[in-house]
């Protein structure tokens, strides 16, 4: 199973387009600092690839993914779907980039289907142009197609709502279409795992908290990525953009007491940060703040780089 991954930058990009701080500065003036929204691409089978989130980048992350380009015949595409971490907007806005395709196949949990069914109205919007086939995602291991060595489950980590949803109700329970309602699943990892090869990865872009399941699952993972939006619990205050911390944002901060790095350390599995704001001091490469990941054995995920489970 080959994962790509098409993009490393939390909500705006790098460079941010209304934004002028050092690490928006820096990637204007050095193209090769650029980072797309955070994003994968996932073979689930030979000519067959999903999503994973869907971003306003979209568009150019398939164009930059030679796997995802279209033939031979003219309409003939190898994207069969999306998988949802979540229902924020940097991860969603890109499913409607995809409505020229008769049909839209996407992968979520109960709230965040519903989020995107009430609170953005996608069926709605989307439906004169295209179907869209929901299915289910939830803990156990699903392969996505019988005959597809890739299953897909997720590990709850967060109840953190987009704000365009903070007052919708929950899923109806008793509605056919619906899994029982879980407000944890708002936010989950992603488990992906190769059921030929048993290798998997672990990717959560967003991480509030790192519940018990969650380090079971880096446990057993042989690839983690994970969410390194900000560097210090501070950042967003000290850098003049912010009123809350990053935790109070709901983004486990790298370094510091409560930071995420020396629980990545840890892991017998190769770690790697993603979603990274346009305040993040890893966006320079020359920052020393690479240098302590490195001794800590911990990497900063890069645009279009590949990995093969």
């Amino acid at each position: 199973m080959r994962v790509r991954v098409l993009g490393t930058a939390a909500g705006g990009g790098v460079p941010q387009w209304n934004c002028a701080c050092p690490g928006c500065s820096g990637a204007r003036a050095h193209p090769g600092w650029r980072r797309r929204h955070a994003s994968l691409a996932v073979q689930a089978a030979e000519g067959r690839w999903y999503l994973v989130n869907a971003t306003p980048d979209l568009g150019e992350q398939v164009e930059g993914c030679p796997e995802l380009h279209p033939g031979p015949e003219p309409r003939r595409t190898p994207l069969a779907g999306v998988i949802l971490t979540d229902a924020e907007l940097d991860h969603t806005l890109g499913i409607a980039r995809l409505r020229e395709a008769d049909g839209i196949e996407i992968v979520a949990t109960a709230p965040v289907r519903h989020a995107l069914l009430t609170g953005l109205h996608l069926g709605e919007v989307l439906t004169p142009y295209a179907r869209l086939d929901w299915r289910p995602l939830d803990p156990g291991d699903r392969p996505l197609a019988e005959d597809s060595p890739l299953a897909v489950g997720a590990v709850p980590v967060s109840a953190k709502r987009p704000r365009y949803a903070a007052g919708l109700d929950a899923p109806d329970e008793d509605a056919p279409d619906d899994d029982a309602p879980d407000e944890d699943a708002w936010v989950v990892a992603l488990r992906l795992t190769d059921r030929t090869s048993g290798r998997s990865l672990l990717y959560a872009p967003a991480l509030a908290a790192w519940p018990d399941a969650f380090q079971r699952a880096a446990e057993s993972a042989d690839h983690v990525i994970v969410d390194g939006t900000f560097w210090s619990d501070g950042e967003p205050l000290t850098s003049g953009f912010g009123s809350r911390t990053a935790t109070a944002m709901g983004h486990l901060p790298i370094d510091g007491p409560g930071g995420t790095a020396r629980r990545l350390a840890a892991l017998e599995a190769r770690t790697l940060y993603t979603h990274l704001n346009n305040t993040n001091p890893l966006n320079d490469p020359a920052a020393p703040q690479h240098t302590v990941l490195r001794e800590l054995g911990v990497e900063v995920a890069a645009d279009g780089m590949v990995i093969d489970l």
